[in-house]
């Protein structure tokens, strides 16, 4: 026993066994890869981060001119879904219990979904119909909006819902315009998960379905009553096509409705938060510009105002940074000037930045419901 005792003092004492500098005993041994990093120094490593920060910067323009189709998803936000987990089949879950889901195939095989919102004094007798009762409703004395949301999202967004409540005011207009029916369309259509609708979206595509259901509209309604047309945003560019190609046969809308317009997309895609560091680069209109038109997307609003003639109502925040409110003004001034909108009213009606209404939150006005009364009671009167 007493000889195991003694080992470690043995060992303790043995002069090959004492420590070094550099041996295990002293701490784990430096890697020599590691030693380019140590003297790298903090200024070397922030060098590697502006490098690494400019390749990006200018991979970006690359990859999208090479490859056309990202820009536009980047136009269309087609694969934005909010909100999410939310079921488009129940808009009673969004606060919306006077209103069916269904849907309308523009194309054999593909289909669009879309809202239909009856007015809100009818809720109580809406509650637990089905689509042979709202179809019904299109025989009453209600004007009707087909109202066309912007890019990203779904019809179920929440300043979209709430935009579906806003009414007019009954002090300041006929009975009749007191609450208007809506169909709201999930024109962006997309198979990967725009909404639940099928087909990928396009300028073009948009534009045929809006027409579509507007058509689909026309034909469930008496004639002599208003159906007006809401387009916000993106919206507001197939709002103006549809427009123009209704002008164009001869049979225009009441009156167009354009909430936070922009001029035409190249314009917005200039004057867009996104592009703010490329702006100043040169070839930006090469890189960016030319390839949104390279995917036949134009939204040129601001050509087809010379198109159109019915009542024009355009709204706009000042605060506006998606769509800059330079923008939505500067469409007035080329509607106000038109010859075709000649004799017709146009409007522009601004929302000062004190009240932090932005791109979406117009609807928080609580003045929304008399311009929208005053405007579609003089564009187009109704007897009470």
């Amino acid at each position: 026993m007493r000889r195991r005792n003694c080992l470690p003092a043995e060992k303790d004492s043995d002069p090959e066994l004492k420590l070094h500098p550099g041996s295990a005993a002293s701490g784990p041994a430096e890697d020599p890869n590691m030693k380019p990093f140590r003297r790298l120094g903090l200024v070397g490593k922030m060098k590697r981060i502006v490098m690494l920060l400019l390749l990006v910067y200018v991979s970006v323009p690359v990859i999208v001119k090479l490859f056309p189709s990202i820009q536009a998803k980047l136009v269309f936000l087609n694969f934005v879904r909010i909100p999410y987990f939310i079921d488009l089949k129940r808009p009673l879950d969004q606060g919306l219990n006077h209103t069916r889901n269904f849907y309308l195939e523009p194309e054999p095989g593909l289909r669009i979904g879309a809202w239909h919102t009856v007015p809100s004094h009818m809720w109580r007798a809406a509650q637990g119909k089905d689509g042979n009762w709202y179809d019904s409703t299109f025989g009453s004395a209600h004007p009707i909006i087909l109202y066309l949301h912007g890019n990203a999202g779904t019809r179920g967004g929440d300043h979209r819902v709430q935009l579906y409540k806003v009414r007019a005011k009954p002090d300041q207009v006929s009975i009749q315009i007191i609450d208007v029916r809506r169909v709201v369309i999930d024109q962006f259509r997309n198979s990967q998960g725009w909404g639940d609708s099928d087909g990928y979206p396009s300028e073009g595509v948009m534009t045929s379905d809006a027409l579509f259901v507007y058509d689909w509209l026309k034909q469930r309604t008496d004639k002599s009553l208003p159906l007006y047309i809401w387009g916000h945003s993106l919206g507001t560019g197939v709002a103006t096509n549809l427009v123009r190609r209704l002008c164009d046969r001869g049979s225009p809308p009441d009156s167009l409705i354009l909430e936070s317009p922009f001029t035409n997309i190249r314009e917005e895609a200039k004057s867009h938060p996104f592009t703010l560091v490329y702006r100043f680069l040169p070839g930006f209109d090469w890189f960016f510009l030319d390839t949104i038109s390279a995917n036949s997307i134009h939204f040129a609003s601001d050509e087809n105002v010379n198109h159109i003639f019915c009542p024009v109502l355009i709204l706009h925040a000042e605060d506006d940074t998606v769509v800059p409110f330079h923008l939505g003004k500067k469409l007035y001034n080329v509607a106000s000037q038109s010859k075709s909108l000649s004799g017709h009213k146009v409007q522009f009606v601004s929302f000062p930045s004190s009240l932090s209404y932005k791109h979406k939150f117009i609807y928080r006005s609580p003045e929304l419901p008399g311009i929208l009364s005053d405007f579609l009671g003089a564009a187009h009167p109704v007897a009470a």
